[in-house]
Parts: structure tokens; sequence; C-alpha cells
């Protein structure tokens, strides 16, 4: 068992909240239930694909990305979370303070890098088109 997240750092001046709605509404297209919150220069989003995430994982998981606004630009971290029921609600902080990345298997750990490097290519185009 391993805990796995990937972290990245685009170094752009973009808007936070035009990149994470951008993100979001690709996530939806492609078929993901999609949750959010906001909070300051942090954007938690939250997203599960039912029937394949729930046929490896339990289906109380999600991918979990958060977004964070810094001086050097927009920091994405990106792991396996716990879906949290009513996010929307939820204070950003104690979600960065629980346990907001989960410790997962091998096999889970490979097919969540593959469809983790998918939507990380995804969300460096809407970057690019966001700066």
């Amino acid at each position: 068992m391993a805990l796995f997240k990937k972290e990245k750092l685009y170094k752009v001046n973009g808007d936070l909240q035009e990149i994470a709605s951008k993100f979001m509404q690709y996530l939806q297209m492609d078929g993901w239930k999609v949750q959010s919150k906001t909070e300051g220069d942090k954007v938690v989003i939250q997203a599960q694909k039912g029937g394949i995430l729930r046929d490896i994982v339990a289906a109380n998981r999600a991918l979990t990305f958060l977004m964070e606004k810094t001086q050097d630009g927009i920091k994405v971290t990106v792991g396996v979370g716990k879906w949290i029921q009513n996010i929307a609600v939820t204070a950003i902080e104690a979600l960065l303070l629980s346990e907001l990345f989960l410790v997962v298997d091998v096999p889970e750990m490979l097919w969540n890098a593959h469809v983790e490097d998918k939507l990380l290519k995804e969300l460096d185009n809407i970057v690019g088109i966001s700066t």
C-alpha cells in the first residue's frame, strides 16, 4: 500500500476560478460526477466516474484535485481521496487538515496513474488556453 499523489506547478498567472470551472466542465462532459469547494486561493475538486472507478475501488473514493494559487503560479495536487458528502458546505481547512489523499494498493495506483495522466494533460490544455 502506498500514498499516491502527484503535484504539478503551472508557472502562470491565470485565473484560478476560470481554470477550475473549465476543468470541471471537461470532467462533466467526460461523464464524471463532480463536486467542488472554493475558499480563498484554493479549490478542491472531486471527480468520481460510476462504473469504472466504482468497479476498481470502493464506491466512496474519488480522484481529488487541490488547486492552489501561489506566488509561483498554480499548484495542482491530485490523488485518490474519500468522496466527501456535501463538500460545498465543508470548510476547506477541514479538508486540508484531514486525510485528503488515501493510501491505495498497487493495481489501483496503476489505474489512477493512467487516468490522472489523461486528466492532467487536459488540464495542461485548459491552463494554456486560459493564460
